[in-house]
């Protein structure tokens, strides 16, 4: 009895937290901290074709700018694609990249990262994540790989709202341990599956209604805790309720891991750690949620509002989802110009 008030005490608190920070401003989109992408592809000795893909936000280009060695020199450059969310340029270096470094300007006052990947014409390969405490690579030294896909699975999974969302929502939703961790293991096998199908090319959705099913599928749960019926299929099974929901939320990690993809030398790698590093944001998500519950225990010796904190929480959460969900479905019924 004690370990199941915990379990709800601490969804609530959580979510409860979350929420209020939507609520008071905070524009918590699914995929709101997209990393950006910088590749650069020698095509010939010396010449470089770079691609540079930067997230936009609310029709805003964030103030980031790829930053080259000094030796290198534009020899041409296409106009900015704007493709709805992302800015994409184009252009042609000339320049000796085995030595030097390559940062990205503006990015230490951005919440972003940016993946950079070379292809040298010999066939080497490099990745690297560069972040707003890491700006800057020195490009003789060793760079870390397929290993750079592990912060970013973390990183994707930590700053996707919705999927904290829906964690948050499984904590509150069950109230013995052993069929919580079930559950969450339900979820985790169903999102490596279509995580693995998406990147890899064998199932495509677009991702407008997937994200817009990722919001129902928050609502759905919010509502199965306000009815709170045990007799419901989310309540008998909710195992088999997050596998089915962990199937959609799968397509939705893909996401950002598509438009960057996977390293050709590692390919197999770079998925594992990816996905790996999913998961080791669910659980610091998880760990997070019961370290703030204890804290407010002893700051707070008689928080006692376990149901007065459910309901709030999942009412947040359903209003926060239907708006999510509205939003972005909003887009599908706009006429073409």
């Amino acid at each position: 009895m004690r370990l199941t008030r915990e379990l709800t005490q601490t969804g609530a608190l959580v979510c409860v937290a979350v929420v209020a920070v939507f609520l008071s401003g905070f524009q918590a989109k699914a995929h709101e901290v997209r990393p950006a992408y910088l590749e650069l592809t020698e095509i010939e000795n010396g010449v470089f074709d770079v691609l540079w893909k930067q997230p936009v936000l609310s029709d805003r280009r964030l103030p980031l700018e790829p930053r080259f060695p000094e030796n290198c020199e534009v020899t041409q450059r296409s106009p900015s694609e704007h493709t709805g969310d992302a800015l994409i340029d184009q252009i042609r270096l000339a320049c000796d990249l085995t030595t030097g470094e390559i940062g990205i300007d503006g990015l230490a006052q951005t919440l972003t990262d940016v993946l950079l990947r070379m292809r040298y014409f010999n066939g080497d390969e490099l990745t690297v994540v560069l972040r707003p405490d890491s700006p800057s690579f020195e490009l003789a030294s060793d760079a870390p790989g397929a290993t750079a896909y592990l912060w970013l699975g973390v990183e994707h999974l930590v700053f996707g709202i919705d999927h904290v969302l829906f964690v948050l929502a499984l904590l509150l939703l069950i109230r013995a341990f052993k069929p919580l961790v079930l559950t969450i293991t339900a979820f985790t096998i169903a999102h490596s599956i279509t995580l693995a199908l998406t990147v890899l090319g064998v199932v495509t959705l677009p991702s407008l209604p997937v994200e817009a099913c990722i919001a129902l599928s928050i609502l759905f749960v919010a509502r199965e805790i306000i009815v709170d019926n045990p007799d419901t299929l989310a309540r008998r099974k909710p195992w088999l309720i997050a596998f089915l929901f962990g199937l959609l939320h799968g397509f939705g990690f893909a996401g950002a891991l598509a438009e960057i993809g996977l390293p050709d030398n590692a390919l197999a790698l770079a998925l594992l750690l990816f996905n790996v590093g999913i998961e080791l944001g669910q659980l610091a998500v998880i760990a997070a949620a019961f370290l703030l519950v204890s804290i407010a225990r002893r700051l707070l010796p008689d928080f006692q509002h376990g149901p007065l904190l459910q309901s709030a929480a999942s009412w947040s959460l359903g209003i926060v989802a239907g708006m999510w969900f509205v939003e972005r479905l909003a887009p599908l019924f706009q006429p073409l110009s």
